[in-house]
């Protein structure tokens, strides 16, 4: 749900009015009240394709047509395709068009039948081309693969100039025929991660991860940003794409040198004339020493997690890290509550560490987020979501969880607010 509050925020921030139309791990579905710039995907570190909705089919049809082999529901799935717009969109080249078909669903029941539902859109769009005297090629797939386009092949091969990746997603009532109108370029952020002056691989966040939690914090342009522990700089120089001041405090004095170094990079790298940045060396402890009092409108800080862990812990030793690791974020809280703005956020990434027994040890900081004035964000509001739509308990979701099976220590992401 990382991705979802990415966009409920950023969507929130800038006053953008939407709904979430449907919701699943899968895909979004989200309907705005005015047109939506699908090149602000650029500014998102979790959405990796939009796309633009060109029909919609009965989910009974579909199960019909493809887990029941039903031909009139076939059928009928081909007449909806070609009264769509798709085919009369993909007429931007004079070569032989490429065009490929990405399946995504909810329902697991499609897992098995997801090849042959490419298949058959691809087949059904073919033939609509060749009846407009458009030549075409459908890009297959092996069948040990999902029948889904990654975002590197859509790019490599045009399909966004010509609108020809088709994004069929089949939800619990009803899919969705849309054409992909924007995708996320992985090469602009390998750059802002490999190709910058200075790393920490070891301790390195990734610029993806440091974009959505810029976008969490709700800062934008012409606020300022303060990364209390902010390494060699891969926050403030997300933040800083996006128009934002950047202030960066590190103890060490070499990150100070190597982030100043990396802001310098990006500002000539991106051309950022009117860029405003500054890194000093200091101690959480003296933070309002070196930033001043309610000077700053968000922080967005990853502290240290603990140490570096070669096999998952067990849950003495992962509470005996937490324990050693609790002062220091607390006394950070107290800290970014003096030097943030009224109203202000801090977006905080604190451990979670995963162990031997797979039970999850977390750092508590309920009581001190409240004993400090603290009051949490929820990413997410009934308002926000189509009223027919069973959102279970994600309304009350208080943090987010950035791990996946190979971490032994992941990311537990609280939004609060001054």
């Amino acid at each position: 749900m990382l991705s979802l509050a990415e966009l409920t925020n950023y969507f929130s921030s800038r006053n953008i009015e939407f709904k979430l139309e449907y919701f699943s791990r899968e895909f979004f579905v989200v309907k705005f009240e005015d047109s939506f710039n699908p090149e602000k995907i650029k500014d998102l570190g979790g959405t990796i394709k939009i796309g633009e909705i060109k029909t919609t089919i009965p989910n009974e049809v579909v199960k019909e047509a493809f887990l029941s082999k039903n031909k009139q529901a076939q059928k009928k799935i081909v007449e909806l395709l070609a009264g769509s717009s798709i085919s009369k969109m993909m007429t931007k080249t004079t070569k032989k068009l490429l065009f490929g078909v990405s399946v995504y669903f909810t329902d697991n029941a499609f897992s098995h039948f997801s090849g042959q539902i490419q298949r058959f859109i691809g087949s059904s769009i073919k033939k609509e081309l060749e009846k407009s005297g458009i030549s075409s090629n459908f890009m297959g797939y092996t069948k040990d693969r999902k029948a889904q386009l990654s975002n590197v092949e859509v790019l490599k091969k045009n399909l966004i100039e010509n609108q020809s990746e088709i994004l069929f997603c089949i939800g619990k009532k009803e899919a969705w025929v849309a054409s992909t109108v924007a995708i996320h370029n992985p090469f602009e952020f390998q750059k802002r991660d490999i190709y910058k002056p200075n790393q920490r691989k070891i301790f390195g966040m990734p610029p993806r991860l440091a974009r959505i939690m810029v976008n969490l914090s709700g800062c934008n342009d012409g606020k300022i940003l303060l990364d209390s522990f902010c390494g060699v700089g891969t926050i403030l120089q997300e933040a800083l794409l996006e128009e934002v001041m950047v202030v960066g405090v590190d103890v060490n004095s070499w990150c100070v040198k190597a982030a100043e170094e990396n802001l310098d990079w990006l500002s000539r790298e991106y051309n950022l004339s009117a860029a405003d940045y500054r890194v000093v060396q200091g101690d959480v402890d003296r933070l309002t020493e070196k930033i001043g009092v309610e000077s700053v409108d968000c922080i967005v800080s990853e502290p240290d997690l603990g140490p570096a862990l070669k096999d998952f812990p067990t849950v003495p030793y992962a509470e005996k890290i937490i324990e050693k690791l609790k002062p220091m974020f607390f006394r950070f809280i107290e800290e970014a509550y003096k030097v943030l703005r009224p109203n202000g956020r801090l977006v905080l990434v604190t451990p979670y560490i995963r162990t031997r027994s797979r039970q999850a040890v977390t750092m508590p900081v309920d009581e001190k987020i409240s004993s400090c004035g603290f009051r949490r964000v929820h990413s997410f509001s009934r308002e926000m979501f189509n009223e027919e739509l069973n959102i279970g308990q994600l309304v009350h979701t208080a943090t987010l969880i950035e791990a996946d099976d190979r971490h032994k220590i992941g990311r537990e992401i609280h939004v609060l607010q001054k």
